[in-house]
């Protein structure tokens, strides 16, 4: 039996990446093989570019978007209530009203971190916590001292954590992840790649996923088949049937 290896490229700030991430978390939970899948979450910022908090003190998430995207702020809150009731659905409480604009790379940092430190298990648990801390609790996911305090619920030593984000530590592998989210073709998240040989983009279904996750295993643990001599003609030989 060959275990399967699922890689989630997400960001922090990506409000159908926490909602992808539920959905999977609850086909993976109903998977038959679920002890058998390791799951890795790799880095993509969708705005790299992005100003820190601090250099817009103030400035709500509808603003923001509403800048860039050239749209009333309105519209943007309309878009708000309908992602709010889609995540819901699936138990999280969105409240956009205290998201803080940030940027996201060292909260990227802080996944890599806590997987040099405790592994995938505790990268995901990470991962939950700051998007929960982004989307439902309004913290600051670019100010260090918040990405420690996240760290230490997350089950992880604050100091060894602070200390490794003070020496830029994951700087180099959240790169290296978005370089192989160029080289797959990823443009966009959540995006979820089995085995290197088959992904799925979105917040799918849970009932898409679990086809994911059905496919994939079965590609990795084929039937076994036992090859026969090439030309031999059937010969005589006893079934549960009789001879």
């Amino acid at each position: 039996m060959r275990d399967l290896h699922v890689e989630i490229w997400s960001d922090i700030a990506c409000p159908w990446c926490y909602i992808g991430k539920r959905r999977f978390a609850a086909a993976l939970a109903d998977f038959e093989h679920r002890d058998h899948v390791r799951v890795t979450w790799r880095s993509f910022e969708l705005q790299p570019d992005a100003e820190p908090s601090t250099a817009h003190p103030g400035l709500t998430e509808a603003q923001m978007l509403a800048e860039r995207k050239g749209m009333p702020v309105d519209q943007v809150r309309q878009m708000f209530d309908q992602v709010t009731a889609v995540a819901a659905s699936v138990g999280l409480a969105y409240d956009f009203d205290t998201v803080v604009p940030a940027n996201t790379f060292d909260a990227h940092r802080l996944v890599h971190v806590a997987a040099s430190l405790g592994g995938d298990p505790a990268a995901a648990e990470v991962v939950e916590r700051l998007m929960s801390a982004h989307f439902e609790h309004g913290r600051v996911v670019d100010d260090l001292d918040v990405l420690v305090e996240i760290a230490v619920e997350a089950g992880l030593d604050g100091d060894a954590v602070r200390a490794a984000l003070a020496a830029d530590a994951g700087a180099g592998a959240v790169r290296a992840d978005e370089a192989e989210a160029a080289a797959l073709g990823i443009q966009g998240v959540p995006f979820f790649v089995a085995d290197r040989r088959l992904g799925l983009s979105g917040a799918q279904p849970v009932e898409v996923f679990a086809q994911l996750l059905s496919q994939a295993w079965a590609d990795a643990n084929p039937p076994l088949a036992i090859p026969t001599i090439a030309g031999a003609a059937d010969a005589e030989a006893c079934g549960p049937d009789g001879c």
